[in-house]
This record gives C-alpha cells, sequence and structure tokens, in this order.
C-alpha cells in the first residue's frame, strides 16, 4: 500500500540521499525542516555538507512544471512535496508552543487527518520525538536506511564438526577442502573440531578462491614480541599480516587488543619487513564527557591528549621489552615517529589526501559516520592497508549508534568481499580487573 511519509530534518541532515531511499511513496518535507536545515547550511562539518546537499537536490527537483509546494514526481514512482500548515500551531501537549519539533508535528498530524485513505508515518532520529508523535496518536519510525545488524552478533571465528581425518589432513598439507554443508564468508576464521574428540581441534581461515580452509600463518613467536592469547586474537594477527587482504575491521570491547595488535602488525610490516613506506595511525577528535576546550600550543602539543592512547601502545611495545625485532630496540618509537616512518595524526584533515603504500590504521572508529569511513577507505592509494577498530557499544559521538556508526556499516557491507576481513574480539585480555569492569559495568 502506499503511503504518506512525514520527514524530520535531522533525517536529511544524516542522509541527504533519503528522498530517493522511499521506494514508491509519497514524501512530505515540513517546510519548518528546511529552515531548520538552513541553519547549517554554512558549517564546515559534514553536517553543514549534508545541508547544503540536501538544498541543491531539493532545488534541482524544482521546474516551470514541477513545483515542490505541490509536489514533484521521483525516479521510483513516489512524490515529493513541501508542506506548509494552514496554521502555526499554538501548543501541544509535551511540546514548547515555539519549538520548530511542535510546527513539523503538526505537519504530520494534518497529512494524516486530511488524506485518512493511505497511512502516514512520521520518520525521525529524534527518539524523544517518536515518543511525542506516538502520544499524539502519530505512527512514527526512526531512519534506518544504513543501519546495520549487529556485529557483536556475528561470531569472527565459526566452529565446525568435521571427521577426525579431515583436521589430521589439515595439520599435515595446511589445509583442507572447506565442509560443503556450511555458508562460509570469504576470510572467516574456521575452527575445525573432530566429531569424534571436541579437544582435536585446528584453527584456519576460510579462502574463497581456492574454497578452502587454509592455516593460520600467525609467527610462533608472535609479533614484536605480542602473542596472541586467544582464538580471535590468532585469527585477528592472520588478517592483520596479510598484505592480499587490504581492509580488516577489528571489533572488540575495551582490553580485548584491537589497537595493540593492529599497532604490533603494522609496525612489523612497516618497520621490520619494509612492505609499506609508513604507519599512519590516527583516530576521530572526539571527547569522553565534557570537553576542555581550547589547548595552547602548537599543533602537535593540542593533539597530545586526543593521541595519548596510542602513544600508550607505542611506548609498550617499546619500552616494556615486548619489541625485539630487527633493528626496533635500538630505534624507540619517538626516532620513528621523528623521522616520519610512524605518524600519528587526526582525522580532520584527511579529506583530498591520497595515501599509497601505507599501513592505516583508525582506531574508535565506531565514533565515525558511514560517509565519513568512506572518505577514509576511499583515500587509499594502491598497496594500502586499512585498518579500523572500536567498540560499537563505547560510542561519544551523538549523531550515531551501535548499528549506525561507520565501523558497523563496514563491517557488514565487506563481509562478502575477498580483499576484507572481520574480527570481532570477545575476551579482554588486558588485566583480570578491566574483564571484570567490562563485564559487570
Amino acid at each position: 500500500m502506499r503511503k504518506n511519509y512525514v520527514l524530520d530534518a535531522n533525517v536529511l541532515l544524516h542522509d541527504p540521499h533519503a528522498i530517493f531511499k522511499f521506494e514508491d511513496n509519497d514524501l512530505i518535507i515540513p517546510i519548518y525542516a528546511i529552515e531548520e536545515i538552513d541553519q547549517f547550511k554554512r558549517e564546515g562539518s559534514e553536517r553543514g555538507r549534508n545541508a547544503r546537499t540536501i538544498a541543491r537536490l531539493l532545488d534541482g527537483l524544482r521546474s516551470p512544471s514541477n513545483q515542490l509546494s505541490v509536489g514533484v514526481p521521483l525516479e521510483r514512482g513516489g512524490t515529493l512535496r513541501i508542506a506548509i500548515p494552514q496554521r502555526r500551531p499554538n501548543a501541544l501537549v509535551g511540546l514548547d508552543s515555539k519549538s520548530q519539533d511542535l510546527a513539523i508535528l503538526q505537519v504530520a498530524i494534518d497529512v494524516r487527518d486530511k488524506d485518512k485513505d493511505k497511512p502516514t508515518i512520521f520518520v525521525t532520529m529524534d527518539t524523544n520525538l517518536r515518543i511525542r508523535a506516538d502520544a499524539l496518536g502519530v505512527t512514527s519510525e526512526t531512519y534506518e536506511s544504513e543501519a546495520a545488524p549487529d556485529p557483536e552478533n556475528e561470531l569472527s571465528v565459526l566452529e565446525v564438526e568435521v571427521p577426525g581425518s579431515d583436521v589430521d589432513l589439515f595439520f599435515q598439507h595446511g589445509f583442507v577442502a572447506a565442509p560443503h554443508r556450511t555458508v562460509l564468508h570469504p576470510n572467516v576464521g574456521v575452527l575445525l573440531r573432530d566429531e569424534a574428540s571436541a579437544a582435536h581441534t585446528a584453527l584456519g581461515r576460510f579462502d574463497a578462491s581456492k574454497g578452502q580452509v587454509v592455516a593460520l600463518r600467525t609467527p610462533r613467536d608472535g609479533v614484536m614480541g605480542v602473542r596472541p592469547r586467544n582464538k580471535e586474537q590468532a585469527y585477528a594477527l592472520d588478517l592483520l599480516l596479510d598484505d592480499e587482504i587490504r581492509l580488516v575491521t577489528l571489533i572488540g570491547k575495551a582490553g580485548t587488543g584491537k589497537t595493540l595488535l593492529a599497532l604490533a602488525a603494522g609496525l612489523r610490516r612497516t618497520v621490520e619487513d619494509g612492505v609499506y613506506s609508513r604507519l599512519l595511525v590516527s583516530r576521530p577528535v572526539m571527547p569522553l564527557g565534557r570537553d576542555l576546550g581550547f589547548l595552547p600550543g602548537d599543533v602537535d602539543e593540542k593533539l597530545n591528549p586526543w593521541m595519548q592512547p596510542i602513544y600508550d601502545n607505542l611506548e609498550f611495545l617499546f619500552s616494556s621489552g615486548a619489541a625485539r625485532g630487527k633493528g626496533t630496540e635500538a630505534r624507540g618509537f619517538v626516532q620513528l615517529l621523528e623521522s616520519g616512518v610512524v605518524q600519528v595524526e587526526p582525522l580532520t584533515y584527511i579529506r583530498g589526501r591520497s595515501l599509497p603504500h601505507q599501513y592505516l590504521i583508525v582506531d574508535e572508529a565506531q565514533n565515525l559516520t558511514p560517509h565519513e569511513v568512506k572518505t577514509i577507505i576511499t583515500r587509499a592509494g594502491e598497496g594500502t592497508k586499512i585498518i579500523l577498530t572500536g567498540d560499537p557499544h563505547q560510542i561519544d559521538n551523538p549523531y550515531v549508534d551501535h548499528a549506525s556508526n561507520g565501523l558497523s556499516v563496514v563491517a557488514d557491507r565487506f563481509k562478502q568481499e575477498a580483499i576484507a576481513g572481520h574480527v570481532v574480539l570477545a575476551k579482554g585480555e588486558r588485566s583480570e580487573l578491566a574483564e571484570l569492569a567490562a563485564n559487570l559495568l
């Protein structure tokens, strides 16, 4: 059945192309939503870019024969119009009379009352406004076009029961044919378990091009002195060290080793093996709690508090005796930073850059929007490998959630691609206290 969808301003600020994603239904944008969007058009942020984009898209739909006030046809069979209520509402229960939310919600009520032949649905990403709409008898939904399944609900290492002979063959040859009765994504971790003996197991990775489960190539002595402590970490190191895998997403709660494993593998492939010209580590500038405001000093001094977690991990790899590789003992991470082989910087100025032959780690990627992650990944030049790490349940960005953040969306969209791998690190290894805190709190 054809429906009326009334869109709130936050939907268009989140995704300007949302107007093309409602199939053959009729879209109504309140004029007050346009007023609200207009306030952000001068911002240099993504919200400002989206405000300018939706303005251009709506302007492009106008023509002498198509007026937005009457309704213009859309490619997929629906229509779009900008609605102005007959009167500016004075008051609705639970809403201030001067509120733009009140005016936008009044449009949804007017559409519902005027067109009773079609269901009217109010679409907003404002949770409180959905509650208010429901209380006033207006059907309301959130916008979920870019929402992805919770990546933590998918196991990165699948357990498959096979005959004991298959496990023996795997240890002899380093590979075995993939089980026919199991559907496997490219590069998924596979734990082969003997049907007769549960303790007889082998850990590998599914190679889609060969149709085989192949052995992990994680060094026995670890990487930069860091050894995997569970099967997920072993699988993660294998993906991080494989140059054929160009995009790796590491998801897990605090203390699971996401950043440490990524840095150790990046140092190994950049400093020791020389495969990449530079290790570039970055993270979004997003405060936890109340912001401290302006910081004194030059760029490096201003960024130091934001990048300190990365410096902590680098210092651990070098100064704690963990790094015992070729030449890394004598060259501390400070020397590597000064030489430019290792570079730590924010994501603020990445737009427009081209990054060839680099090992790029983006920490705390759960605070990025899908558009921002797209901007980062499209910077990758020839021979560049990108690692995204984060915890979708520790988000400081108020405009994304565990399903709509860039990290979750990338993990979902790339799971069928042969050049991408995804790992969910479940067990915390930082300390017993950190693991208890992550579980109990």
